[in-house]
């Protein structure tokens, strides 16, 4: 598999010893590669674009499943495989709407925060995989604890605010090799 950066090419502010932490928010980049390029993201290339020479500490990947739906089975397995730690969370009604049909919920944006807290301590580098400008918060405290903050989103499914923020953005759209 190719790098974006051999190790010996870093950015500003990169460097080989860096501990990253990536969270992929897996329903954000689903629908965003799904709804805008009618494609599906490659997670093995997503490993290796945020590490990029440096220590990846920890993956973890963000899952929401359907009561009774297999094909999620295959997918978790697959994520487990390539090193990524998967958090699941079956979807459940959240309220009706106003036609009285179920809304449903599966979100994970606050187990995704709880555990980049969680991993403050061992990394000296965020990455999210995630558009979700609900994250703007957590991620400008990390800044203010000394973190670095990477993204890697497709850009026409980001909030711009969150992109503002990020000390690095990789638009996924331009990767050579992220769809599948």
């Amino acid at each position: 598999m190719t790098e974006d950066y051999p190790p010996s090419e870093t950015r500003t502010g990169e460097w080989p010893e860096q501990r990253v932490g990536l969270f992929v928010d897996t329903q954000n980049l689903y629908y965003a590669a799904r709804d805008v390029y009618s494609r599906h993201v490659d997670y093995e290339r997503l490993l290796s674009l945020s590490a990029r020479g440096r220590r990846l500490a920890q993956a973890s990947a963000y899952v929401v499943e359907r009561e009774g739906e297999a094909t999620a089975y295959g997918f978790v397995t697959k994520l487990s495989a390539l090193g990524y730690r998967v958090r699941r969370r079956k979807v459940r009604v959240h309220r009706a709407d106003s036609g009285g049909r179920p809304v449903l919920e599966g979100d994970w944006d606050m187990g995704i925060a709880a555990d980049i807290v969680r991993a403050w301590d061992h990394v000296e580098v965020i990455v999210l995989a995630s558009g979700d400008g609900d994250f703007v918060p957590l991620l400008e405290l990390a800044q203010q604890r000394g973190k670095r903050v990477e993204v890697l989103a497709f850009r026409e499914a980001s909030s711009q605010i969150l992109l503002d923020l990020a000390d690095a953005f990789q638009n996924l759209a331009e990767v050579p090799g992220i769809f599948v």
